[in-house]
């Protein structure tokens, strides 16, 4: 089921299915910002990434000795949330632990999305809430995806990033099969700005860690409109647009990432996983702020 929320700048939609958002519109000009889930380019709009972030080794990850099977990006994004609340300017969107995700992830958890309209900003909220007897780990992340270029008017090449600071940044590499490798590749140089090409995806997505900025602006030379991603509670930050052509680009905030291609250790030994006690919660959140021409 699809929930709408409007202000006098923007009206977004979310769904039920996945709990995630579907639409951000600017008011100005109806000049909508996020991918409309085209499954010819990407079937998803902005999922939530939990309880992993990318790929687990083979697609099996290992728990206390018993080895359970999740798919790219966790189970949330395939499954049906609950509205939880509604109000005048946010919806929140419910996941609770059952037998089916008991079968593959072995936790008790609440996961909840929510949406806050204020003004020219979506704040977008995760909470995780462990209501098992044992700690529970997992990552935590978002990608959404937004149209790019933002009109067909324009070129790929008008569109690029702009980080808030100037970065001296190495990112880290996929291999082919979507797990991290070791190393570190040099990308940034003192630069603030990625603009785009038909090269810059060419070996999937680009994936910084602990940057200085904490936004980044999708940009275009030839208008002024643009839209910028706050993730500062986030210390990693994947770039990714498909190889299939589509017309969207993803900035994506993670807690947590992939696997590296090596690991073969339990789930709650990898590398950047959370770890939440007994009866917690943890919240992250994000921003993406709508600049339109005259604002």
């Amino acid at each position: 089921m699809i929930y709408k929320l409007e202000n006098e700048q923007l009206r977004i939609t979310a769904a039920t299915y996945g709990g995630e958002l579907h639409s951000i519109t600017g008011k100005q000009d109806g000049t909508e910002y996020l991918w409309d889930g085209n499954p010819a380019g990407w079937k998803y709009h902005a999922p939530v990434l939990f309880p992993i972030v990318g790929k687990v080794v083979d697609g099996a990850y290992r728990i206390d000795g018993k080895t359970y099977c999740l798919p790219q990006h966790g189970l949330a994004r395939t499954r049906e949330f609950a509205l939880a609340e509604q109000t005048g300017n946010s919806l929140c969107f419910r996941l609770t632990d059952s037998e089916e995700t008991l079968a593959v992830y072995p936790y008790r958890f609440i996961l909840e999305n929510r949406y806050t309209l204020s003004g020219d900003t979506v704040t977008v909220s995760y909470t995780v809430t462990n209501r098992d007897d044992k700690p529970i780990y997992f990552c935590l992340g978002s990608h959404p995806a937004f149209f790019c270029p933002l009109t067909p008017d324009e070129e790929l090449t008008d569109s690029g990033f702009v980080f808030e600071k100037e970065e001296t940044a190495s990112v880290l590499p996929l291999n082919e099969n979507g797990c991290l490798r070791r190393e570190r590749v040099p990308y940034l140089n003192g630069e603030r700005e990625i603009w785009l090409n038909g090269e810059t995806f060419a070996k999937d997505a680009l994936i910084f860690e602990r940057l200085a900025s904490k936004t980044v602006s999708l940009a275009s030379r030839r208008r002024k409109d643009a839209l910028t991603v706050d993730f500062h509670e986030f210390p990693f930050l994947g770039l990714w647009a498909p190889a299939n052509g589509a017309r969207f680009v993803c900035i994506e905030p993670w807690e947590g990432h992939a696997d590296y291609e090596d690991f073969t250790g339990d789930f709650r030994e990898k590398e950047d996983v959370l770890c939440l006690p007994v009866g917690e919660s943890l919240t992250r959140s994000f921003t993406i702020r709508i600049h339109e021409k005259d604002n």
